[in-house]
């Protein structure tokens, strides 16, 4: 762990400003995200079933998915900082278009539209972040100042969904206070454009290498080819990326369970639904990831980045069977199912940012500067793609109340399989030495 920043930050002034730079955008994307869920999933004035949902998480993400690793290519070619601040600027400017949008009750897909603009350049901000970290930081700093990072950009988004939900609760549930907390969120991407503007030109990165050779245009129609070539080429990248997908497709299951079974009415008075409710729940699994980035620095280390994650997948699999699966075999109002929900919200969080740890990790030794930008690019496809099939793919099965056994169990052998395919990805480097 780091004992005293000050001597690091001293011999690399540029880390500071980008952290910061990372915190604004987090704060931000918590605060835009849980306002957005108070404008969709949980506003009395819009209605909508799990099909319905799962078509939102779709609009919103498959889009950046599909162009997401050919955009990474410009993160190795273009320079970093003024993609920071181009992206901060066009950030805020949606953001404020989106509430507009929900001031003029603009229909769904409008928003929709907009909300998917703005959440594909968020991912675009923190994909060149993740990028340039490398770029103002000794290598052996980067797992700890990662899980530094990871903790305090938790906080960050934990509050900002916190602000969101206290501002739609004392204006009242509808499209207006929505539209309040999205226009504030505004606020980290403005702040993220200032400090943009801070750094001197090319500090970020790239710097000059074999993607320097491509043009532009050639690099942005292969970019997904390259970072998968780039991804399969490091077994350890390899297998970060088998644990990153495998946790998404069940915590895309497990979110569609949560919404459903938290727009339920609970039979104790203590125990909230509805937004308020929503977001306990992120609070919980915040908190597990806040716990991951005090562990990551410890287990890497001691087991090596493969082992971490295949520790990951099996604390995953416990927490789905033991702390998920009672929501399913309950009854409509059991808050003691309720509560172990929300248990488990925690141990995903920590099992799952634990795996991204690693994996960022992994991504920033191990993946050339010229190319980590598709790579971090892909993983972001990988995030969402994973995600959003999942949550179709149970929507179309899934009850309306959330309760579904068949479904949490598919969730358990999902993260079986993940621990298969690492098993394979393990004996394939070795049979390549």
């Amino acid at each position: 762990m780091l004992r005293d920043p000050r001597p690091l930050i001293r011999r690399n002034p540029q880390m500071p400003r980008l952290a910061l730079l990372r915190l604004a955008a987090q704060f931000g994307d918590g605060m835009f995200q849980a306002a957005l869920s108070g404008a969709i999933l949980f506003n009395p004035e819009r209605e909508t079933d799990p099909l319905a949902i799962a078509a939102g998480f779709a609009v919103l993400l498959l889009p950046y998915s599909v162009l997401g690793p050919y955009a990474g290519a410009l993160l190795d070619r273009w320079d970093r900082r003024t993609v920071l601040l181009v992206a901060s600027v066009a950030r805020a400017l949606l953001i404020a278009a989106t509430a507009l949008g929900l001031f003029a009750r603009a229909g769904e897909t409008p928003l929709l539209l907009l909300a998917l603009a703005t959440v594909g350049i968020s991912r675009f901000v923190l994909a060149g972040v993740s990028a340039a970290l490398p770029r103002v930081l000794e290598q052996r700093w980067l797992v700890p100042m990662n899980s530094l990072l990871a903790t305090v950009a938790s906080a960050c988004a934990g509050v900002g969904a916190a602000t969101a939900v206290a501002v739609i609760a004392a204006l009242g549930a509808g499209d207006t206070a929505s539209a309040v907390a999205v226009a504030l969120s505004g606020a980290g991407s403005v702040v993220g454009a200032m400090l943009a503007i801070g750094f001197p030109a090319r500090i970020l990165g790239p710097e000059s290498g074999s993607a320097r050779s491509e043009s532009t245009v050639h690099a942005i129609a292969t970019g997904l080819r390259t970072g998968a070539r780039a991804v399969w080429d490091s077994a350890q990248v390899t297998t970060a990326m088998i644990g990153i997908g495998a946790h998404r497709v069940v915590f895309g299951m497990n979110t569609l369970i949560m919404v459903l079974v938290l727009r339920q009415p609970s039979g104790d008075a203590q125990m909230t639904g509805g937004l308020v409710g929503f977001g306990v729940a992120i609070g919980f699994a915040a908190a597990g990831m806040l716990l991951a980035a005090l562990l990551a620095p410890i287990l890497i280390p001691r087991l090596g980045r493969p082992r971490t994650v295949l520790v990951g997948l099996v604390a995953a699999i416990a927490v789905q069977l033991t702390l998920v699966t009672p929501i399913a075999v309950a009854a409509a109002g059991n808050d003691h199912a309720h509560r172990m929900l929300l248990a488990g919200a925690f141990g995903l969080g920590l099992a799952g940012q634990t795996i991204k740890l690693t994996g960022d990790a992994s991504m920033q030794i191990d993946i050339a500067d010229d190319r980590r930008g598709q790579v971090f690019a892909l993983q972001d496809t990988v995030f969402n793609i994973t995600f959003v099939l999942a949550i179709a793919a149970t929507a179309l099965v899934i009850p309306a109340d959330g309760r579904s056994l068949a479904v949490v169990l598919t969730g358990a052998g999902v993260y079986a399989l993940g621990i298969v395919a690492v098993g394979l990805n393990s004996r394939r480097a070795r049979a390549a030495r």
